[in-house]
């Protein structure tokens, strides 16, 4: 095995030269094969990964988040959002404290069932009461508590992953 490696080894510089040499003196046309590209170019895909300007037009995307609301796919929302798959609506909760069972009593009857909630607290993590986080076990999602500036970046991530997911999000400027 060595031996083998060993000899690759020689002969992949003396390849590397030939192929320059071949590249350097020769011109491409019709009948001869074009030039491969560089290794650097034949592996690096950032060129063709786009993940803000490539969204679908039904999927939302949070692109801007301000002390009093959000701006999802062009249009800016002041207040608290709730967020479903591709739906969003006004949230009546304004502070972290107004968060309860009942804000989140929709979640009893949305199918399919978000395999989890990513609840935006404001500017700081938030510690979730433990009804709240019973509640949201008995709906049968997870709960991921964060700020909301985060929470609206977690949501954009998974919602393009095609997960279910939902996020309840109090805008960045809330604290408590």
């Amino acid at each position: 095995m060595a031996v083998r490696v060993r000899g690759a080894v020689e002969t992949l510089p003396k390849l590397m030269r030939r192929l320059r040499k071949d590249s350097a003196s020769s011109t491409v046309s019709v009948t001869q094969t074009p030039v491969l590209p560089s290794l650097r170019r034949a592996f690096s895909l950032y060129d063709q990964i786009n993940l803000i300007d490539n969204v679908p037009d039904d999927q939302l995307r949070f692109q801007r988040y301000t002390e009093t609301g959000f701006t999802v796919n062009g249009v800016n929302y002041e207040g608290s959002l709730l967020c479903v798959g591709n739906l969003v609506t006004s949230w009546g909760p304004r502070n972290f404290s107004e968060i309860t069972p009942q804000s989140l009593s929709i979640f009893q009857i949305i199918r399919p069932i978000p395999e989890i909630l990513i609840l935006g607290c404001g500017r700081n993590i938030e510690p979730v009461d433990p009804e709240l986080r019973r509640f949201i076990r008995s709906t049968g999602m997870k709960l991921e508590p964060l700020d909301s500036r985060n929470a609206a970046s977690t949501y954009n991530i998974l919602n393009e992953e095609g997960r279910i997911v939902a996020a309840a999000l109090l805008p960045y400027g809330v604290s408590s």
